[in-house]
């Protein structure tokens, strides 16, 4: 089968096309013949050797989300799907083998069927970016009505947190540079400050007593942790991000692999797109064997939604 993948690592010239073999499902497993697969920032990870591939050997394929059909299903596999059922799935980079490759094996939990209406490009774009937020959201546990501020809501797990936190009926503050703010507002923030130092400043004269909980998607928690009431939340999506220990805040890290076999929570990410509750942003598709430029563009940044890679 065709894959993208590398087989030393660096910048984004090392990947190329694989010629891999095409892998069988087992019990609990589903194969899935991939059409879509989105490029996200964990892939650059994957691809200078930072993430997931410490203990593995090449060639290391990236690709944490996909879109597709049910090719295969393993013996005894508890699930209500059928082969040829368009699907989408969360893909834990495991070993060498992510989607960026024609064919997938996934645990039949990590699947759920595409959101009617959607093509495989959009539906490709939820169920990693869409579980981190779910996740961070989790994380602050946050009663109906409390207010929750999301830096970074312009890209895409920052999006899928302001969308989702209105699902779960919570106020949202967040930030947006110039060009961003009608987008947050079509998204629902129910306030929309200017990104940068002031953030929290601002943040506080429209909540005085402190946002209960922050999603940092921007990796500016360090910052914007000012903005949090006293015994708070902070859920951060970057890793390494330093929130200093201060005033009882409690600062948590997403790691969506641990959510990976969450089908509820998938399936749910399912519904609210059904239901016009998550705007599935597709910057650009290109081509799988373009993904250098691919790569190239996400690390460029300035993008609003993710780049599709096609196979």
């Amino acid at each position: 089968m065709k894959a993208i993948g590398l087989t030393t690592f660096g910048g984004p010239e090392v990947l190329r096309v694989l010629d891999l073999p095409v892998p069988e499902a087992g019990p609990g497993e589903i194969r899935i013949r991939v059409h879509a697969a989105t490029v996200n920032p964990v892939d650059t990870l994957v691809r200078r050797g930072i993430a997931f591939v410490s203990d593995a050997e090449p060639p290391y394929v990236p690709g944490m989300d996909a879109a597709g059909v049910v090719e295969q299903i393993g013996e005894g596999t508890d699930t209500d799907l059928q082969v040829g059922d368009g699907v989408m799935a969360v893909v834990v980079v495991s070993g060498t083998h992510g989607a960026y490759a024609e064919h997938v094996v996934v645990p039949a939990e990590s699947v759920v069927r595409v959101p009617a209406g959607t093509t495989d490009i959009e539906a490709a774009t939820l169920p990693m970016n869409g579980l981190t937020a779910r996740m961070a959201l989790d994380m602050l546990h946050l009663p109906t009505g409390a207010t929750v501020a999301v830096t970074g809501g312009a890209g895409a797990v920052g999006g899928y947190a302001v969308q989702l936190a209105k699902a779960d009926g919570l106020r949202v503050i967040a930030d947006a540079a110039p060009k961003d703010e009608q987008l947050m507002k079509e998204l629902g923030a129910d306030v929309v400050l200017p990104r940068g130092a002031e953030f929290s400043n601002l943040a506080r004269e429209e909540v005085p007593e402190g946002v209960d909980g922050l999603v940092d998607t921007a990796g500016i928690a360090a910052q914007a942790v000012r903005a949090v009431r006293d015994d708070g939340r902070v859920a951060s999506s970057v890793g390494g991000t330093q929130v200093p220990a201060e005033r009882g805040i409690e600062t948590r890290y997403t790691f969506v692999p641990q959510y990976a076999r969450e089908h509820a929570k998938l399936d749910r990410l399912r519904e609210l797109a059904e239901a016009d509750q998550l705007t599935l942003r597709v910057a650009r598709t290109l081509a799988a064997e373009q993904a250098v430029e691919a790569h190239r563009l996400l690390e460029a940044g300035s993008l609003r939604g993710r780049v599709v890679l096609t196979l």
